[in-house]
């Protein structure tokens, strides 16, 4: 597998690359966006790992300007903000998945084979499960063909289960990557928001078999399973 890195800090950079080699995987590493971008569309990758603020051309940029140009390789994003609108925009500019830094190389390693193991066809801005549907350029959500109305927190999280069908997801890993690193969560937080999203995308249609799941002692899924 080969990946590009697209990073403008030299330790982080070198540190990606050094890890992902003893992994046995072919690293290319550049430090400004131009340069980034033009290596991105003349050669071919299987994943990029892109931070979103750099020199020359920002990581926004760089994702529109690949999509426009029909390049469909896996993104994953890299921001230091960690705010929930950065991860919004930046899924919404045509990445795939995003890390908040810091981050932990085991976790990042495992994003990365996650998105190098997905296939080609798969890679569009539409998630779905079931007759549930999300656009992540638009910004809509339809279940049944009916649209749903979703704050930006309830669409992350769905787009985080969505992103993870039939895994179950820890209340720290759902944390990590919808909330910011550095926001005051109350212990209760997670159970109100997966509430939120049970009353619109599963209630609602009682015909339907419910979609998000509770499993207790370890945390959530997104599945048509039980």
């Amino acid at each position: 597998m080969r990946i590009l890195v697209v990073e403008d800090e030299y330790k982080i950079a070198n540190s990606i690359k050094k890890g992902l080699e003893q992994e046995s995987l072919a690293v290319d590493v550049v430090y400004n966006g131009k340069d980034g971008f033009d290596l991105a569309s003349s050669e071919n990758f299987d994943v990029i790992i892109l931070d979103l603020m750099l020199p020359d051309m920002d990581g926004m940029e760089i994702c529109k300007n690949l999509r426009a140009a029909s390049v469909h390789t896996p993104i994953l994003i890299l921001t230091a903000k960690g705010q929930l609108e950065d991860k919004v925009e930046g899924l919404n500019s045509g990445a795939d998945d995003y890390l908040v830094k810091p981050f932990a190389f085991s976790e990042l390693l495992a994003r990365v084979k996650a998105l190098g193991r997905r296939p080609k066809n798969s890679l569009g801005t539409i998630l779905g499960l079931g007759d549930l549907t999300l656009d992540t350029i638009k910004y809509k959500v339809k279940r049944d063909g009916r649209e749903i109305k979703l704050s930006r927190r309830e669409f992350a999280l769905l787009e985080y289960l969505l992103r993870h069908p039939d895994m179950v997801l820890t209340k720290d890993q759902i944390i990590n990557n919808v909330w910011e690193y550095d926001a005051d969560i109350l212990p209760n937080t997670i159970e109100v928001y997966i509430g939120y999203l049970r009353n619109k995308i599963d209630n609602p249609f009682k015909n339907k078999k419910p979609l998000i799941h509770t499993i207790r002692g370890f945390g959530y899924k997104i599945s048509e399973k039980e």
